[in-house]
C-alpha cells in the first residue's frame, strides 16, 4: 500500500492507497512547531482506528508547500512505516512539463493536482484549488503545465476584512440568502461568498479564452464542495486530487 501526504499551510491531508483505490484519507491541522514524534502518535492513531497496519505501507510521497515539515515527515516515514519517501520536487519524473518561467517556484500540490486532471479529464483542463489560497492551474491539450492565477483563500479575505477595518466584525462564512445584505453581517456574507463565485467564474472564463474551446474545469480543495454549486464554470469537483497526483507520480518514479 501507498502513504500519500500533502502538507498545506493550513491542513495536512493524507491518503492510504491499495493498487489505484483510495482506501482511506485523514486530515488534521498543519502545525510547524509539532515535533516527529508528535506527528507520529497522531499518525498511528489514525491507523488503528482504521484497523490498518502501519507494516503493510510499502510506499510514500509527499507534496509540501511548508519546508520546515517535510524533513519532519520525512524522518516520520522512515521510523513509523520503515520507507523512504519520495518528495515532489525537482528531480522526480511528473510526466509533465512545466513551462513556468522558474519551474522551482510552482506548489509541489498544484503540480500533483494538475497531472491528476490530466490524467482525468484530458486537456486542456483548470484546477481550481480552493484552499488556503486560491489557485488557478492551466494544462493544455498536449498535457504541458502552462502556469496561472493566484488569489487569496476566501477564509484569508474574511479574516483580512476583520483585521485591517475598526467596526467590522468577524463571521463565520456563510452561504447568503441574498446578494443585498440588510445587516453588517448579511452585507459581509454577500460581498466574500457572491464576491468568489464572481472571482472564479470570471478568471476561469478569462482562462478558457487563452486555453481554447474543451476547456474542462475541476475544482478541489478544502472550500470546493461548499461554494461549487454556485459556481457555473465548475464542472467536476474532486476533493482528493491532489493525493491521486501523488499516487500517480510515484508510480512513475517507483523504479
Amino acid at each position: 500500500m501507498l502513504l500519500t501526504i500533502d502538507i498545506g499551510n493550513t491542513s495536512i491531508h493524507l491518503g492510504v492507497f491499495d493498487g489505484s483505490n483510495l482506501i482511506k484519507t485523514w486530515k488534521m491541522q498543519s502545525v510547524t512547531e509539532r515535533t516527529c514524534d508528535e506527528y507520529s502518535l497522531l499518525i498511528s492513531g489514525f491507523f488503528r482506528e482504521a484497523d490498518l497496519n502501519p507494516e503493510n505501507i510499502d510506499g510514500a510521497i509527499i507534496s509540501s508547500v511548508v519546508p520546515p515539515l517535510t524533513p519532519i515527515f520525512q524522518n516520520l516515514c522512515q521510523q513509523l512505516f520503515r520507507v523512504k519517501a519520495l518528495v515532489l520536487g525537482p528531480g522526480l519524473k511528473t510526466g509533465m512539463s512545466i513551462l513556468y518561467e522558474n519551474p522551482a517556484e510552482v506548489g509541489a500540490d498544484r503540480v500533483a493536482g494538475a497531472v491528476a486532471a490530466y490524467e482525468k479529464f484530458g486537456g486542456p483542463v483548470i484546477v481550481v484549488d480552493l484552499g488556503t489560497a486560491t489557485t488557478f492551474d492551466a494544462v493544455s491539450a498536449r498535457g504541458e503545465y502552462l502556469g496561472g492565477a493566484i488569489a487569496p483563500g476566501i477564509l484569508i479575505s474574511a479574516e483580512a476584512l476583520t483585521l485591517h477595518t475598526a467596526k467590522l466584525p468577524r463571521v463565520e462564512l456563510s452561504k447568503p440568502r441574498r446578494v443585498i445584505g440588510r445587516t453588517t453581517v448579511a452585507s459581509m456574507h454577500s460581498g466574500i461568498y457572491i464576491g468568489y463565485v464572481g472571482l472564479i467564474n470570471h478568471l476561469v472564463n478569462e482562462m478558457k479564452k487563452e486555453l481554447g474551446p474543451g476547456t474542462r474545469v475541476v475544482a478541489t480543495g478544502g472550500f470546493a464542495s461548499w461554494i461549487a454549486a454556485d459556481v457555473p464554470v465548475i464542472e467536476k469537483v474532486e476533493p482528493y486530487l491532489v493525493l491521486e497526483g501523488l499516487r500517480i507520480i510515484y508510480e512513475r518514479n517507483k523504479a
